[in-house]
């Protein structure tokens, strides 16, 4: 399992990065030549809710297929997504740039916002459960968290340059691929495992 993982993980590497850094150099050369940075807070506020809402209902349905216990589903999902949107939107992104210098305050939504993010969550989570839908594009979820992560340190940094959008490709390919490789394929690879230990164990 641990091999199938980490194949994964270099698996989608290249195209995170290959993303990312087309996405940094788009976000740059818009705010360059146009005046978009007054939009880009509100747009942050679009793509969090959404990478946290599509998370949690692939998260429900991954549980709730393996595990078919609704409240276990619900409340299990709605964490994760939480918690995994948090980190890759923000808590990354947020630390990173602590460690390349680039001035940023700290925003959680999750603690700001609560009843939008678990309202969200919550949502998201009943939808995952209810139709038990587990195919979300990969590909998708992995754009959805990058433009969020991307959109949250140009919203609440204070410094852009040259060697900052380098610093940001960096932090937003980490940011991304951890967090949603863990969401995508890492529990889906455990649960389906552990599922199929059970099923041994019951003959």
């Amino acid at each position: 399992m641990r091999s199938k993982i980490f194949h994964e993980f270099e698996e989608h590497l290249p195209f995170t990065a290959l993303a990312s850094l087309i996405a940094v150099i788009i976000m740059a050369f818009l705010l360059m030549k146009t005046n978009l940075i007054s939009y880009v807070t509100s747009a942050f506020w679009v793509f969090h809710p959404a990478h946290v809402f599509f998370s949690a209902i692939v998260s429900a349905a991954i549980f709730y297929k393996y595990r078919s216990k609704f409240w276990l589903a619900l409340i299990s999902s709605m964490l994760i997504a939480v918690i995994i949107g948090s980190l890759s939107d923000v808590i990354f992104p947020y630390i990173g740039s602590l460690l390349f210098k680039i001035p940023i305050s700290f925003e959680l939504p999750a603690l700001e916002f609560p009843i939008i993010i678990f309202g969200v969550a919550f949502l998201g989570s009943l939808l995952g459960i209810a139709s038990k839908f587990t195919k979300f594009p990969h590909f998708l979820h992995v754009l959805i968290s990058l433009l969020a992560s991307l959109l949250y340190i140009f919203a609440y940094s204070t410094s852009l340059g040259l060697a900052t959008y380098i610093a940001i490709f960096i932090i937003t390919t980490i940011s991304v691929v951890i967090p949603c490789c863990l969401s995508d394929i890492v529990f889906p690879i455990i649960f389906s495992g552990k599922n199929k230990k059970e099923e041994v164990s019951r003959r």
